[in-house]
């Protein structure tokens, strides 16, 4: 049984950083590409920000530039560094490990973000 685990979330003021980590109970992330995403309420869920097996990565339009998404196998701990939060950025942060024929999906971390 694979358990990832959020954690690092919190309330800041727009402007401030925060950044996130999940860790595997496993080595999952050795086999998996790793996503961020997030939920905010009345909204869907979507994507923040993933990175693959050979550390390519991608980010939705509206954090490029903000947030950065990094791992350490070796940890078992993938990372997203937000920077320049915005009140817009409020939601779950939920982390998830995925390949071909499985997902694996944290609880979540709520992020707040004041103006």
């Amino acid at each position: 049984q694979v358990h990832l685990v959020e954690s690092g979330g919190g309330l800041v003021q727009a402007g401030g950083s925060l950044r996130l980590s999940c860790a595997a109970s496993g080595s999952i992330f050795r086999i998996a590409a790793v996503g961020w995403f997030r939920q905010a309420p009345g909204n869907q869920r979507e994507s923040v920000a993933t990175i693959s097996l050979t550390n390519s990565t991608n980010y939705a339009d509206s954090v490029k530039g903000r947030f950065t998404i990094s791992r350490d196998n070796a940890q078992n701990t993938v990372y997203l560094q937000m920077n320049s939060l915005k009140p817009e950025d409020t939601a779950v942060y939920y982390c998830s490990a995925f390949g071909r024929s499985f997902d694996y999906w944290g609880q979540g971390t709520q992020v707040t973000v004041s103006s």
